[in-house]
């Protein structure tokens, strides 16, 4: 597996928050989806904020809520964030 065995599991689970269909099946298929599609994987909100920006994204009306509730962010449980583009 490319990322931890844990984020492929959360986003397996929670897929439809960004997808409107399944893009992954098994844990095998989300490691690969998520590799091809290049998921980030942000060390906390501050990162995830950076990202955004270095991508072109205009952070700066988003407070930390809503920030992280958007549909590219998947929050890990060891409090990372998985940030995959749809």
């Amino acid at each position: 597996m490319v990322y931890k065995k844990e984020y492929v599991e959360v986003f397996l689970k929670n897929q439809g928050q960004l997808f409107d269909e399944p893009v992954a099946e098994t844990l095998e298929e989300a490691d690969e989806f998520l590799d091809e599609c290049m998921a980030y994987v942000a060390s906390g909100y501050k990162d995830v904020r950076e990202y955004f920006e270095e991508n072109g994204a205009d952070t700066s009306e988003m407070d930390r809520e809503e920030l992280l509730s958007q549909a590219e962010v998947f929050q890990m449980p060891d409090g990372k964030y998985l940030i995959v583009e749809g």
